[in-house]
C-alpha cells in the first residue's frame, strides 16, 4: 500500500481534531451506490428493469451480457473501496428461490453472498479499528418476512458490540470511546423498536443521464434544507434502456467517467456541517478509480467548514 492508500484507509483516524467531535451527519463522507454491484453474475437471472425482466427467458443468451455491462456500477472489491475512503455502502439484497442464502443485486444477482461480503467488511475493520463504516440495506426483492428475520439477526450476531445503537448522533470520538464501527441501517417497516437498527437513509436521487441536471436536482434539494441526520447526495446517473443503440455500443462505465469531471467540480464546491444547505454523505458510481473520494473526504478541512 502506497503512503497515499494508507491515508485514505484511515482517514478518520486522521481527520483534524474539530472533526472527531462533531456528529457523523455534519462530516463529509464518501459512499458507494450499489456498492456490491462488481460481482454481478451473468449466469443469473434478471431482476430489474421490468420491461428486460419478461424477454429473460426468451433472450438470457444476449440480454443478461448486456444487463451485466449496464448493471456493473463498481469496479473495485469491498475491501479495496474501504482502502481507498469508501465509508458509506448502498447494499441492495435479494432471495433466490433456489437458494437458501442471499444475495446483492443489481439488474442480476451477485456471485458474492450477503454473508461473504460482510464477512470480508468486519475483516477490514478488524484491521482499522478507528473507521466508521455507515450500511444501508434497502430496496429489498424476494424476501420473506422469515429471510427478513434471519438477515438482521445475522447482522446483529456479526457485528456484535462494534453495532452503534440508535442513539443521539454519535461523533467520531463517541464511536471510538465505546468500540462503535458501524452504522445499521434497515429500511423495512417493523424493525423501528430494534435499538441497532436505524432508519432509512434519505437519498437524493435525480434520476436523470446528464451530469448537468444530476447537478442542478442536487442543489435545488439543497435549498430545501438538509434532512435531520445522515442523508445521501447520490452522483450516480439513471439510464432508461430505451435507447438500444446506446445499451448494444456503451457500458455504464463509460458513461460516468465522462460525466465525472464536471460531477467532481460539484464536489469540490461543497461544504459539510450542519447548516441547511450543507451535504454529508456523497455516492457514487466507479468509487476508487479517480480522484472522488479523495475529494469528498477533503472536505473535512478546518478551511472548508461552515
Amino acid at each position: 500500500m502506497t503512503d497515499e492508500m494508507a491515508i485514505f484507509a484511515d482517514w478518520m483516524s486522521n481527520l483534524n481534531e474539530k472533526f472527531t467531535e462533531i456528529p457523523l451527519s455534519q462530516l463529509a463522507i464518501p459512499g458507494s451506490h450499489d456498492a456490491m454491484a462488481y460481482s454481478l453474475d451473468v449466469d443469473s437471472s434478471v431482476l430489474e428493469p421490468k420491461k428486460l425482466k419478461s424477454l429473460d427467458k426468451m433472450f438470457s443468451c444476449c440480454l443478461r451480457p448486456i444487463v451485466k455491462k449496464w448493471g456493473t456500477a463498481q469496479d473495485k472489491t469491498v475491501s479495496e473501496q474501504l482502502e481507498a475512503g469508501v465509508r458509506y455502502f448502498d447494499l441492495r439484497v435479494a432471495g433466490k428461490s433456489e437458494s437458501s442464502d442471499l444475495f446483492f443485486y443489481h439488474g442480476l444477482y451477485t456471485i458474492m453472498t450477503v454473508k461473504e461480503g460482510m464477512t470480508e467488511l468486519a475483516t477490514w475493520l478488524r484491521q482499522h479499528t478507528k473507521e466508521v463504516v455507515i450500511l444501508a440495506f434497502s430496496h429489498f426483492k424476494e424476501m420473506s418476512d422469515s429471510q427478513h428475520s434471519d438477515l438482521t439477526g445475522f447482522l446483529k450476531e456479526h457485528f456484535k458490540t462494534k453495532l452503534c445503537p440508535k442513539t443521539p448522533m454519535p461523533s467520531l470520538k463517541a464511536c471510538w470511546g465505546n468500540g462503535y464501527q458501524v452504522v445499521l441501517s434497515y429500511d423495512k417497516s417493523g424493525v423501528n423498536d430494534d435499538p441497532f437498527l436505524w432508519p432509512r437513509i434519505e437519498y437524493w436521487w435525480a434520476e436523470n443521464s446528464d451530469p448537468k441536471e444530476v447537478i442542478s436536482y442536487l442543489n435545488n434539494q439543497k435549498l430545501q434544507g438538509r434532512p435531520e441526520g445522515f442523508f445521501v447526495a447520490g452522483l450516480n446517473l439513471t439510464f432508461d434502456g430505451n435507447d438500444m443503440l446506446l445499451y448494444l455500443m456503451k457500458s455504464l462505465k463509460e458513461k460516468t467517467m465522462s460525466a465525472y469531471p464536471l460531477l467532481l467540480d460539484w464536489v469540490k464546491e461543497q461544504h459539510p456541517g450542519s447548516d441547511r444547505e450543507n451535504i454529508n454523505i456523497i455516492a457514487g458510481d466507479f468509487v476508487g478509480v479517480n480522484s472522488f473520494v479523495q475529494d469528498v473526504i477533503r472536505l473535512n478541512s478546518a478551511d472548508n467548514s461552515s
